[in-house]
Parts: structure tokens; sequence; C-alpha cells
């Protein structure tokens, strides 16, 4: 619901005038939405009876890491983003960055899905009877790239790892670095503003720093939760084997749903999305709009 709200909010607006961020937010809850509906419809079918056919398998599987690894991205575009629009922003003004422009957003979004996707294509080729099968026997695992200890064929763990590090660790390098440059920003920012506002503002009046925006506190707070998430997940991954934990599945369902299904409301609440002043503001505007393009339709009849 989180996700498909957050949509719903984003299309609201003409698709001419959507903002980077907001393209990236799209992305991210298209992503988020896609993965979730993925692993329901397998639940589904684990509960109704087994899936066989290895085709579906595999296609169950690749539409669930397109959406996975494209709602990591998206989540580094996202961090990255603001970490550009806040860098040196004194020096700067308002001066555009790259990906201010919404084509280069379309074109960086179009390559994160398409990256997603190359990276998803493995599971069409990997040995899918080496896995570790399901509880109730079914030949379709989550996660068939595993593979048992004794018999692990080349490419199964040459996916594995090459996953493991193109998804997680470096995603997770990413974002760290760059939410810790973005604090490192908004703590100099306020260093440098709080003295000026000291010594000129009013008689009487605490002197208070620059106010963190409302939207990059949501962002950092995503961002810890994304940490937390791909973290767990990581070190899951490397320290343990399917065939020693028996709810192997389980658990890696609650590590990667929990951040799709947590961030659409924390960016919603931080961006201002969920809130009805937003919702009354953007109304607001679009009937103005609507009003002033009517009233020009009928001048140019005149």
């Amino acid at each position: 619901m989180g996700n498909m709200f957050l949509v719903f909010v984003i299309f609201q607006t003409k698709i001419s005038r959507i903002k980077s961020f907001e393209v990236f937010l799209l992305g991210l809850a298209v992503s988020n939405l896609e993965e979730l509906i993925v692993v329901d419809f397998y639940e589904v079918i684990m509960l109704i009876g087994h899936i066989q056919n290895s085709l579906l398998c595999r296609t169950m599987k690749f539409l669930n890491l397109l959406g996975e690894v494209s709602s990591i991205l998206f989540t580094v575009l996202i961090c990255v983003f603001r970490y550009q629009k806040l860098r040196d922003a004194e020096k700067r003004g308002n001066a555009p960055v790259f990906l201010d422009s919404r084509k280069s957003a379309w074109v960086v979004s179009g390559l994160c899905m398409f990256l997603s996707a190359m990276l998803g294509l493995p599971v069409y080729f990997v040995r899918i009877d080496t896995h570790v099968e399901a509880d109730n026997g079914t030949s379709c695992s989550p996660d068939f790239f595993q593979c048992h200890e004794n018999f692990c064929p080349p490419l199964n763990r040459f996916y594995k790892y090459l996953f493991l590090v193109s998804c997680n660790l470096l995603p997770l390098l990413a974002v760290t670095v760059s939410s810790s440059l973005i604090v490192k920003v908004l703590l100099g920012q306020k260093r440098v503003v709080a003295p000026a506002l000291g010594a000129s503002g009013p008689p009487g009046k605490k002197s208070k720093g620059p106010r963190l925006q409302r939207s990059t506190v949501g962002i950092l707070t995503a961002m810890g939760v994304f940490q937390i998430d791909w973290t767990m997940y990581l070190v899951f991954h490397l320290a343990f084997s399917p065939v020693n934990v028996p709810l192997w599945g389980d658990i890696e369902f609650f590590i990667t749903t929990s951040y799709t299904t947590l961030s659409p409301y924390v960016y919603g609440i931080g961006y201002d999305l969920f809130s009805l002043r937003y919702f009354i503001k953007r109304w607001v505007r679009m009937w103005m709009i609507e009003k002033v393009e009517q009233m020009l339709d009928k001048v140019e009849l005149l």
C-alpha cells in the first residue's frame, strides 16, 4: 500500500513537470512493488502446490531479482543525488547538477533497470538441481543460485559472489560513503551558519543553526534502514549455508522485504508527500493551472 500510494501521489503531477528526485522515487516504488508482488505470488503458489516448470521457476526468480536489484540501485541514486545537491551549496547556490535534468534522470533510471535485468539473467543458465530444496519438496527454491557445499558448479558459485559483490557490497559502500558525506556537509553548514546567526540575530533570541531539510532527514533515515537490512543480508549469505538453516527462506524474506515495505513511508513522510497540506497545495495548483489553460484557450478562440 505504501508503494502504491507513493506512485499515485507522484503521478498526480504531469509527466513533463515531474522532478528528477520524484523520478527516482517513482522508480524505487515501482521496483519495490514489483518485487513484493512476485514474492507474494510465489508464496501463494507454494501454499497451493508445487512449481514443476523450470522456466516458470527461473522467470519468477528473474522478476524477483529485477525488482530487488533495481530497488537497491535507485536507493544509491537517491543518496548520491541528494549529496550532490547539498555539496558546497553555499558556493554554487542553486546551480543545477547533472541529475537535475529530467532527461538525465529518465536515462539513468532506464540504465538502472537495464543493469538489474543483466544481473538477473544468469538465473536462466545456472543449474537448479544443486540448490537447497524447499521444505515441501518443490524443485523451485527462492534461492536456487545457492548450492550445496559438497557440489557447487563454477557458474553457480561465480554468480553467487558476483551478485553479493555487485548488488550488496558495492551499493552498501556507496550508500555508507554518501550518507557520511551528507552528514558531514550538514554539520559543516551548521558550524558556518550558527556563529553568524549568533552575531547578527535579534537580541534576546536564541540563535539556531540551519534547519535540516525534512527530506534530507528522511533520506538519511531510509539509508540507515537500507544499511541495516542489506548488511544483515550480506552477513547471512556469507556466514551461513542454506543446508544448515531450516528457516533460510523465511529469514531472507524478512530481510529483503523489510526495506521495500518501510522505505516508501520514510521517503513519503520525509519528502512531505503524504501530508494533507501537500495534497491541498497540489490540487489547488493543478486547479489554477487548469483554469489558466482554459482562459488561454478562450482568448485564442476570440
